[in-house]
Formats: C-alpha cells, sequence, structure tokens
C-alpha cells in the first residue's frame, strides 16, 4: 500500500452524522438549563497521578487525560455551573471501546451532591438514547456481595483471591486489595449490569475515592459513582473533594504506588491544589465517553465505528 493509501474513514458517514445529531442535543440541554460551555487547553505542565491511567508528553507538557483540573480552577474563579466537550488523550488505551484520542463530556453542578447528579446523568442519556425505562441504583457493596458473595469492604485479600479463582478469575496475582476487587467488578459485576437500562453503581471504597469526597460511617465510602449500559462504563461522577491537603497526600500516594511499579511520576498540578486552597465551591462533576454514547445510539460494538478516523489511520 502507497503511503497515502487507507485515507478513508472508520466510520460510515452516517454514523458520523447521527455523531453530530448527538453533540447537538448534548449543547441544547445545558443551553436549556442555562450551564455555561468552556474550553480549557489541552496541553499542560502538570499531568494525571492516576495509577491507572498514563498521559501522553507532547511539547514540554502532557495532553490531558480530562479536563478536570482546568475546570476546577474555573470552579474555584466562581465561573458556576460548566460543562465542555473535548478531545483528551491516553497512553496505550486501545482496543474495541478504547481509542488514545477521544472524546469526554464533563461538567460540573455547584451546590449538588453526586446523588443529585445521577438524576442529571440519567436524564440526558435517557434522551440521547432514547430510553424509555427507568435506569437502576445498586450500592458498590450490594453488587459485589450480591455477584460473588462477599462483602468489598471488609474482606481480606486473601478471600478477594479466593473468590477470584472460584469466578474462574485465578491467576492473575500477585495483586493488592483494590487489584482484586477491580478484577472481581470488571469480570463478575459490571457484566451483569445495565441490561438495555442506564446502572448507577455508587458508594465506592475509600481506596478508590480519587477526587471524590469521602463520607464518613462504618464504613466509610467515597460518594463516587459509575454509570453502565449493557456491562459498559460510560462516565464516573463524584461529590468533589475541597479540601487541598488531602487531596494533596493522595496525589502523593498515587506517585508512590507509581514508584514502586517503576512508573514515571509526573508532576503534580500545583495551580489545581492552589485553587482547591482559594476555595472550590461544594460541587458535583461527572465525565462521560461520548464515543461509547454514540455507539450505543448506532447499535456497533467498535469505537472505530463511530470516529472518523482512529489512531490507527489518523
Amino acid at each position: 500500500m502507497s503511503e497515502g493509501g487507507g485515507w478513508r474513514p472508520t466510520a460510515p458517514i452516517a454514523n458520523l452524522r447521527k455523531r453530530a445529531d448527538i453533540l447537538a442535543t448534548i449543547r441544547a440541554f445545558f443551553a436549556q438549563r442555562d450551564v455555561l460551555e468552556v474550553e480549557t487547553p489541552l496541553l499542560s505542565k502538570a499531568a494525571v497521578t492516576d495509577a491507572h491511567l498514563d498521559s501522553i508528553a507532547a511539547d514540554g507538557g502532557f495532553l490531558h487525560t480530562s479536563p478536570e483540573f482546568a475546570m476546577k480552577r474555573l470552579l474555584a474563579a466562581g465561573a458556576g455551573d460548566i460543562y465542555q466537550l473535548c478531545k483528551v488523550f491516553r497512553a496505550g488505551e486501545v482496543g474495541r471501546h478504547h481509542n488514545p484520542e477521544f472524546t469526554l463530556l464533563e461538567w460540573y453542578r455547584v451546590g449538588w451532591d453526586y446523588r443529585r447528579l445521577m438524576a442529571e446523568v440519567a436524564e440526558l442519556l435517557a434522551q440521547v438514547l432514547d430510553l424509555g425505562v427507568e435506569s437502576e441504583c445498586v450500592s458498590y457493596r450490594d453488587a459485589l456481595m450480591g455477584a460473588v458473595g462477599i462483602d468489598p469492604f471488609s474482606a481480606s485479600v486473601d478471600a478477594l483471591e479466593a473468590a477470584a479463582d472460584r469466578a474462574g478469575l485465578g491467576g492473575a496475582g500477585p495483586l493488592d486489595r483494590d487489584g482484586w476487587l477491580d478484577l472481581l467488578a470488571g469480570g463478575c459485576v459490571y457484566p451483569e449490569l445495565g441490561r438495555n437500562r442506564l446502572c448507577f453503581i455508587y458508594d465506592f471504597p475509600v481506596s478508590q475515592a480519587a477526587l471524590a469526597r469521602v463520607r464518613p460511617g462504618d464504613p466509610p465510602v467515597a460518594e463516587r459513582f459509575e454509570v453502565l449500559f449493557n456491562g459498559l462504563e460510560l462516565g464516573n461522577g463524584f461529590s468533589e473533594l475541597t479540601d487541598a491537603a488531602e487531596q494533596r497526600h493522595r496525589f502523593e500516594r498515587d506517585l508512590a504506588y507509581r514508584r514502586k511499579q517503576g512508573r514515571d511520576e509526573p508532576p503534580i498540578d500545583g495551580r489545581f491544589l492552589a485553587a482547591l486552597e482559594a476555595g472550590l465551591p461544594e460541587s458535583a462533576g461527572v465525565a462521560v465517553g461520548v464515543d461509547r454514547i454514540v455507539m450505543l445510539a448506532c447499535r456497533v460494538e467498535c469505537i472505530g465505528e463511530v470516529t472518523a478516523f482512529t489512531a490507527e489511520n489518523a
């Protein structure tokens, strides 16, 4: 094949038209609710420290994996309710449901908590996907107990490994506690959730809080949710953490974990922490994968069928 071969788009033009319609619907949804559309830089000097994500370095900085840090700086500056539709970049994410470059919808509601935001996520996705049934909600604890008969908050690492063995997921070790929980969730829980309806799984272990607020209790839980449809994860949302010292601690813990694994240690976003110190309003936020929404709307199984060009033929 010549250097210019393989020039055609990976997605049918009809799917790209559907994609454009969905983007227009999303913008109309937020315009009706007086939520401000914003734009933030794709390139920044800092990067995400999350142990499960890797940024792409570019021009002395990093392409963002999410607009979260910059959008929260806008929240701290008094922007109010905001949303953004943008390209984000994650190294190594290639597959049927993944592309290193993809489109994310992220929005924040000031004065809301994660439960109120879950209801708005359901409203938007039901409208975009033309769903006529109510969504279902299940706590992380109940979902794990129902699927594998084990309490994720009290079970030992050995018990989690034994549960994975019983489920036919053995041989993956050695893993830490969250590693086994992720394996059980991905192998036994998520595939069974959201059968032809949206499903929200909420109240995650504190160790998986990321940027979410922790609610005290027995056990304490992270006020975090994920939304799925037919087992496919569509989005991840939080009641937002506003404590700058706690957020710095979590970043440093992430970096220590990455160091232990021999992975790179990206610079912490000091400007984001400064915004938290200045005062992030109580708020809830969520990030939703637009490409996956379009996949469901078009009833296709591969992200390349709803994006004009994937990484392989860009």
